[in-house]
């Protein structure tokens, strides 16, 4: 009787649990997603989050989703009133990866079609170091505004520190601790610290130039062309397809 009882249980906790991972999500238009700042059509983050306050300072724009166990924070604390303004800006197309932290006090700008990896931690805060007899922790940390270019992939467990502008369509590698600074277009960034390991020349093309990977191409792209199977049309919002919404 104890293993049946075990095992009925065990089929609850599971069914519920995966009831609420397909019903427990914020979804624009719901009573959730009405406190943020604003929540595009089609936008998602999914259930459990972490840990999730400061939303009238934080705004998510059109079909953009959020994976599980994410941090997703505007100021010190909840019921801080920051101001006018957001303070979180993720822009349209986004998807960002399970168990990330986006931790902002002044301003974290994420521009569109911006994908991560799990893990991803970006922030705009740090303990300062003013002195050596006080301990870390309790001094008072420093602000320095984070911008994340459209187009970008960042890879898992990457570390964006506060200072951070990343242009456009770049990259930057699993594991990469960046630092405070400006950084191109197209860059590639790697290791810790991060570094820029490649760039792209109008004229040259990558600087050093990419290894033939031997990889098909599995999505459209505009060098390429749309594969023979792939559907003329975009795929609608909501449909079942591998690929994200255009």
């Amino acid at each position: 009787m104890g293993a049946r009882v075990s095992r009925l249980l065990s089929w609850i906790i599971r069914s519920l649990w995966s009831y609420a991972r397909g019903h427990a999500e914020i979804r624009s238009g719901s009573r959730a997603a009405r406190r943020f700042a604003g929540f595009g059509d089609g936008s998602a983050i999914a259930f459990p989050t972490a840990t999730l306050y400061g939303e009238p300072w934080i705004e998510i724009g059109a079909f953009t989703v959020l994976g599980g166990d994410m941090t997703l924070a505007a100021g010190m604390g909840p019921d801080y009133d920051l101001g006018p303004g957001t303070v979180v800006r993720i822009g349209s197309g986004c998807a960002i990866g399970r168990g990330s932290h986006i931790v902002a006090h002044k301003s974290i700008d994420i521009g569109d079609h911006v994908y991560t990896g799990p893990y991803v931690y970006i922030t705009d805060q740090n303990h300062s170091y003013a002195s050596t007899e006080i301990p870390v922790g309790l001094q008072w940390p420093v602000d320095d505004p984070v911008s994340i270019g459209a187009g970008t992939w960042i890879g898992a467990n990457a570390v964006i520190l506060p200072g951070v502008h990343l242009g456009r369509n770049s990259v930057v590698a699993a594991g990469t601790v960046v630092r405070p600074g400006t950084y191109p277009d197209h860059a590639v960034l790697a290791g810790i610290p991060g570094k820029v390991v490649r760039t792209h020349d109008p004229e040259l093309g990558w600087q050093p130039p990419l290894r033939d990977m031997g990889t098909p191409t599995r999505v459209p792209t505009p060098a390429a062309g749309p594969l023979p199977s792939a559907p003329a049309d975009p795929p609608r919002p909501g449909s079942p397809t591998r690929f994200p919404p255009a």
